[in-house]
């Protein structure tokens, strides 16, 4: 991690210090703002409930923002910054003004490489430094290859935590539920494991698995009934939206709507019994991030609506509909390589451009 000066990445947060630009969608233009830029590898944005925001960066910074100036946050775990890996996701939990609890997933050291892990840290007061981290869960053993992390963490109604993690490379740990690899998990907000978690109980079968068959989930948020929502890389082709729901099976990498990078068909086809089918997929292949289901409070119109932003093809992509399909592409020059999309507390859209190295926000036109 490169140490920076406190205000060396300062941006504005007020859109009458800049000429806000705009971008077209189906709800007229609205208008887009740099929150911060000047970013190495972005790949995940938390926005705290007075208006500033933490930004995580691969190398493992992670950074504080307010009032338009910025700094680095001490206290970071160590993390193995190679390939996919490194500081990854940042969540903000609700109880956030009490206790000051942020979570980071990143890709923890191990003896024989990395694995994805979950902790949990209290943010001081200026921003400065996080203070009492402890690692809440880490997938072991991990892998010595630098793919697939998955990496998401969402806080569920009930306050337990998912969190997505990817097949590492390795397509057959998918199915194997012996190891968390290749599955989305639920665990207290101690680490602990729910009593209701699917799984438990199981022989062989580690009971913080909450859904298995996924190859790497990088996207993932709660819809308004409090259901969970992933957006996942395919190979070749078959990128895919899912409805994660207790104890199913994705298929992944036994079925698939992609091929192998070489042009060959992956497992058994399209569908099998006993394995779920994605809500939406992509082919070709859009390279799915961050995915976030929107409340509607500013574009009610959009109530309820799937955003998903695409790293190769540079926009956002809106999904409606039953069933559910690509209705829109929001697409600028500030959409490069979206990796992070959120909706902060005002009903604003945020989102990372790793292209642009920056965090953008879009409001209503002015």
């Amino acid at each position: 991690m490169t140490p920076r000066p406190f205000a060396i990445l300062a941006l504005v947060f007020s859109a009458g210090l800049v000429c806000a630009e705009e971008l077209e969608t189906s709800q007229g233009p609205v208008q887009i703002d740099p929150m911060i830029e000047g970013l190495d590898a972005p790949w995940a944005v938390g926005i705290l409930p007075d208006g500033s925001f933490l930004v995580t960066e691969r190398d493992g910074d992670l950074l504080y923002v307010s009032d338009g100036k910025s700094q680095t946050v001490k206290g970071v775990p160590k993390v193995a910054a190679r390939g996919q890996g490194g500081l990854l996701d940042v969540t903000i939990p609700r109880d956030f003004p009490q206790t000051r609890e942020v979570f980071l997933t990143f890709s923890k050291p191990q003896s024989t490489g990395a694995g994805t892990a979950l902790a949990v840290a209290r943010l001081s007061e200026n921003g400065e430094r996080l203070t009492n981290t402890r690692i809440l869960f880490e997938a072991t053993p991990g892998g010595s290859g630098g793919r697939h992390f998955g990496s998401r963490v969402v806080e569920a109604e009930d306050g337990s935590l998912f969190v997505t993690i990817g097949d590492r490379g390795d397509r057959p740990q998918a199915q194997d539920r012996s190891n968390p690899i290749g599955s989305i998990i639920r665990i207290n907000r101690d680490g602990s494991v729910p009593a209701d978690n699917p799984f438990v109980g199981q022989a062989d079968i580690r009971p913080e698995i909450w859904s298995y068959g996924h190859r790497n989930p990088q996207g993932a948020d709660l819809d308004a009934q409090g259901r969970l929502w992933t957006s996942e890389h395919g190979a070749r082709g078959g990128d895919e939206v899912n409805l994660v729901q207790p104890g199913l099976n994705y298929g992944w990498p036994v079925i698939s709507y992609g091929k192998h990078y070489s042009g060959k068909a992956i497992g058994e086809g399209t569908a099998k019994e006993g394995m779920e089918q994605p809500r939406h997929y992509w082919d070709p292949s859009i390279a799915p991030s961050g995915l976030m289901v929107y409340s509607g409070a500013l574009w009610p119109e959009w109530r309820g609506d799937i955003f998903v932003g695409s790293l190769k093809f540079d926009y956002i992509s809106r999904l409606d509909g039953n069933p559910l399909r690509e209705v829109e592409q929001i697409k600028g020059p500030e959409t490069e390589r979206v990796r992070d999309i959120v909706e902060a507390p005002d009903g604003s859209i945020w989102f990372i451009s790793v292209g642009n190295g920056a965090v953008f926000r879009l409001s209503p036109d002015r």
